[in-house]
């Protein structure tokens, strides 16, 4: 009996399953291509030195950005990069890049 009304939970619960809208894919921040030169468009840098960012935490790089606006992180490159940059644009490239896969282990620098 127990099983019987295991399946049929089961049974029932699936089409609930399958309803459950899927996120949409994010599109890339209007203003990424200044990010993307240094960073890449998925986060993954195309210079050496340069950090990538795919798959960073959201408050790491929301607090990086803000730092560099500050000049808490003094690196002049990044402060004049950002210095046009809303609020808004920055927190849009900080989920960009959030939400992308993290770098694979082969290709880290």
């Amino acid at each position: 009996m127990r099983v019987l009304l295991c399946v049929a939970l089961l049974t029932l619960a699936a089409p609930l399953r399958a309803a459950t809208p899927v996120a949409a894919p994010m599109a890339p921040p209007t203003r990424l291509g200044l990010c993307a030169a240094c960073h890449g468009n998925d986060g993954i840098a195309t210079l050496p030195g340069v950090p990538n960012l795919a798959g960073q935490r959201l408050d790491y790089l929301r607090q990086a950005l803000a730092d560099y606006r500050s000049g808490r992180r003094n690196v002049a490159l990044m402060r004049a990069a950002i210095g046009p940059l809303t609020p808004a644009e920055l927190d849009q490239l900080a989920a960009w890049y959030a939400s992308r896969p993290p770098c694979p282990p082969a290709a880290k620098r």
